[in-house]
């Protein structure tokens, strides 16, 4: 239960007289009587409920998966002093975060005031840019060497610093989707060419968590849904799942 839209808290009345009181006035609000005259509308009582349940609890079940993950290629990384890695775990971090600020998003919609709303969007689309950044930043720091390397990572950051700048006016999830998308097909060439030019042990896991990812955002964009309280939405996600493992087993092996 929370205060609504625009309304003062009690403590901001100075009006208030010593013998007011909180009486219910209708089923859906409490109203403050104030010397025997009803005052301003304080707190709703709508009974709280979920949006999109499933799609919360797969959000952040996807969260908690790449959190861990994610720390565990930290861990790695920090005994053993691969930065490569160190920007792999960075990416599960992100996409850990994104999970818990998207699944709030889906589930608490009725709840939630359409600027809350809103704020945790425009994070949850900067934090997938930053993923998305993190992972290609990985591989060409593993798979480039300098100087070639810090011209690719220069470019990289620009990609990054031109599409937050770009979200901060537009909302529209077609651009992240370009953003993450292009970033993984740069992935998929480079890791192609590392399997069969480096023979790269981490390429084979990392293509196939890309090739999987591309298969749940299909699912995604397509609306197939395996019963009512399973939409595309859930599906994909228990499809990032399976994606992000095979891409966390790929993490291990960068060098």
């Amino acid at each position: 239960m929370g205060l609504a839209p625009n309304s003062p808290t009690p403590l901001r009345n100075k009006n208030l007289c010593i013998n007011s009181s909180v009486v219910s006035l209708s089923p859906q609000s409490f109203f403050i009587l104030s010397c025997g005259r009803p005052s301003r509308l304080l707190f709703s009582t709508k009974p709280m409920s979920l949006t999109e349940p499933t799609t919360l609890l797969t959000d952040y079940a996807l969260g908690a998966l790449c959190l861990w993950l994610g720390w565990k290629l930290y861990a790695l990384a920090a005994s053993q002093r691969q930065t490569a890695v160190t920007l792999w775990a960075g990416a599960f971090f992100s996409t850990a975060l994104a999970s818990f600020v998207g699944g709030t998003f889906h589930g608490f919609t009725l709840i939630l005031s359409s600027s809350i709303l809103a704020g945790l969007w425009k994070v949850t689309v900067y934090l997938t840019g930053f993923s998305s950044f993190f992972l290609l930043s990985a591989v060409l720091m593993a798979g480039l060497t300098p100087p070639v390397r810090h011209w690719a990572l220069a470019l990289s950051m620009l990609k990054l610093v031109v599409y937050l700048a770009w979200m901060v006016t537009h909302d529209d999830f077609l651009f992240v989707v370009y953003d993450y998308g292009s970033a993984m097909i740069l992935i998929l060439i480079f890791q192609v060419w590392a399997f069969y030019k480096l023979q790269s042990s981490a390429a084979g896991w990392i293509v196939g968590g890309i090739l999987l990812s591309f298969v749940g955002a299909a699912i995604q964009q397509s609306g197939f849904s395996l019963h009512q309280h399973f939409n595309h939405n859930d599906l994909f996600h228990i499809v990032q799942m399976v994606a992000f493992y095979l891409l966390y087993r790929g993490g291990l092996l960068l060098r």
